[in-house]
């Protein structure tokens, strides 16, 4: 890659800056070990790849590629969603392995706290840095922007040695039925997650975008019933490696519905779930939390999960 300054620009969200994201994105996550985009992020990305218009936006630094064309060498992905009043947006930024050092990240920033983050009545601005990397949080501080948030990577790595779950007398745990089961997902998750940032968004086209993804399995997708009536859910995920399920599962989203709390589910849920990926030859299960999330947390450690990995939320100093 050449050494000469890149081009800061925005882009438009289509097939090609889809591949060339997630390309960018791979290379990050293979040397950082911590994904750039979160699964909302990728899940925009491929809406623009498929024609639809994602609410996104893309500064991208390109450098020449010594053969008279350019390639992306680092991006600003910029999500813009509804908030209580006015705009959320929320800032994800990768630099190439390979390119870091060379002040591309700055000149990322520079542009988007000119642009698509500059200061405006009724828009809430943050920033994910997933895996804390010691170069997000200097760029952080250098636009005098502060942790807000914290997310926790916890993991298990024998989820082999914990209990069968235990489900209480008239609930029976079945898996997903596409095209039958949305509905009651979708209620059950709006009113668990009420409170929750991101989850409690969910909506139908959100679903089926995570339902389009390569690693979706509505096997693992486990759902909790008692007299016809959802309870709570475990939606597991395996990522793919290679093509192919990978040998780490992740307790994606576990939700109880505020009727049936109380009565211990979330854990039997969240046991059934890492046996399911247990049997199936995931030898680490992993999960995020909310550090802030007192009981969510205390269930994990109880069960043998670790913190080893943070994902930080930032936003601009007084503004939080």
């Amino acid at each position: 890659m050449s050494s000469h300054a890149p081009q800061i620009l925005p882009a438009l969200l289509n097939a090609e800056l889809a591949d060339q994201l997630l390309t960018l994105a791979d290379a990050a996550h293979a040397a950082d070990g911590a994904e750039p985009f979160n699964d909302e992020t990728k899940a925009q990305i491929r809406a623009g790849a498929q024609g639809e218009h994602p609410s996104a936006t893309v500064i991208g630094a390109w450098s020449a590629d010594g053969s008279g064309g350019m390639v992306l060498t680092g991006a600003g992905l910029v999500l813009h969603s509804r908030a209580e009043v006015g705009t959320e947006s929320v800032l994800e930024l990768v630099v190439h392995p390979e390119q870091r050092g060379r002040g591309i990240g700055t000149a990322l920033m520079e542009r988007l706290s000119s642009d698509t983050l500059a200061p405006e009545e009724g828009r809430v601005r943050r920033a994910w840095a997933h895996g804390g990397h010691p170069a997000a949080a200097r760029l952080a501080a250098r636009w005098d922007w502060e942790p807000v948030r914290e997310l926790w990577v916890m993991r298990h790595t024998d989820p082999g040695s914990l209990p069968d779950a235990a489900l209480p007398d008239g609930v029976r745990i079945r898996r997903f039925m596409p095209g039958h089961d949305e509905d009651a997902l979708l209620r059950v998750n709006a009113a668990a997650f009420a409170d929750h940032p991101e989850q409690g968004r969910l909506d139908l086209n959100d679903l089926r975008a995570r339902m389009a993804e390569e690693w979706f399995d509505p096997a693992g997708l486990l759902m909790a019933w008692e007299d016809g009536a959802l309870l709570g859910f475990h939606w597991t995920k395996v990522p793919l490696r290679d093509g192919a399920p990978g040998p780490v599962g992740e307790v994606y989203v576990v939700g109880v519905s505020p009727d049936a709390q109380g009565r211990g589910l979330g854990k039997q849920l969240t046991l059934a779930g890492v046996q399911h990926m247990a049997s199936q030859g995931r030898t680490e299960i992993i999960l995020y939390v909310d550090a802030a999330n007192a009981p969510a947390v205390g269930l994990y450690r109880r069960l043998g999960f670790e913190v080893f990995k943070t994902d930080t939320q930032y936003a601009p100093a007084g503004t939080f």
